[in-house]
């Protein structure tokens, strides 16, 4: 198999993995960068669900489709203007998992709480409504996530930003998991955060390097996340 081959796989089953774990049903995407270009792999506008290696779109960062069949997703430029902005990023993950959505809606932040969350310091919040369907818009979503991993949006998703598309793919489920431990805590401490004993910075550092998206321990929740989603029913 060619690297751009197994690129392509892994794209496709990044976006089969976001809909089977729940973090998006009929919208999100998952797209990587070919490296050393401006260019990236994302599927078409269908569900992540559907998403076939053999049917992706290559779109560069200034928003041109470059070869493919089908329609881009509208919000393209998320993972255009992103790729644009951090040429140190390789893959973008958009997705709508409910408890990171719940979060933003509540005004509560995202606090390190469990392992897996520990790459996740200080997310950043993109707090304007509404679809990303600009070159402008997804500017802001670039500025927004800075030089992070991840930025959470009100009401509508989150972002995930990391080397390859396997890390960025594990992040948005690592994200998502440490969102429902951070919801759960709260309504048991009556919605008083005060009494959630997050990670200090050091202990999230030191988790992060262990068991982090980026870690080599996330080698294995990707072969999870892969195994059931090659397993489970769409919409399952």
């Amino acid at each position: 198999m060619s690297n751009e081959q197994a690129l392509r796989r892994d794209v496709a089953l990044a976006n089969r993995i976001i809909e089977r774990f729940g973090l998006s049903n009929a919208f999100g995407h998952v797209s990587a960068r070919i490296p050393g270009s401006d260019r990236f792999f994302i599927s078409t506008r269908r569900s992540p669900g559907l998403a076939d290696e053999d049917h992706l779109l290559v779109i560069d960062t200034s928003g041109k489709v470059v070869s493919g069949d089908g329609m881009p997703n509208s919000e393209f430029w998320i993972h255009a203007r992103i790729y644009a902005a951090r040429p140190d990023v390789g893959a973008v993950v958009h997705a709508h998992p409910p408890a990171c959505i719940s979060l933003t809606q509540i005004g509560e932040p995202h606090r390190v709480v469990h392992n897996q969350g520990s790459a996740f310091v200080d997310v950043p919040e993109y707090g304007r409504i509404g679809l990303i369907r600009s070159r402008e818009l997804g500017d802001e979503v670039a500025q927004s996530l800075g030089s992070g991993n991840a930025v959470m949006m009100r009401g509508h998703g989150i972002s995930t930003a990391f080397r390859d598309v396997r890390a960025a793919t594990v992040a948005a489920c690592f994200l998502e998991e440490s969102a429902q431990l951070n919801l759960g805590m709260l309504a048991a401490a009556g919605g008083d955060g005060k009494r959630i004993r997050a990670f200090t910075r050091d202990e999230a550092a030191l988790a992060n390097e262990q068991t982090g998206p980026a870690a080599r321990a996330a080698e294995r929740a990707w072969e999870y996340y892969a195994m059931v989603a090659q397993q489970k029913p769409l919409g399952g």
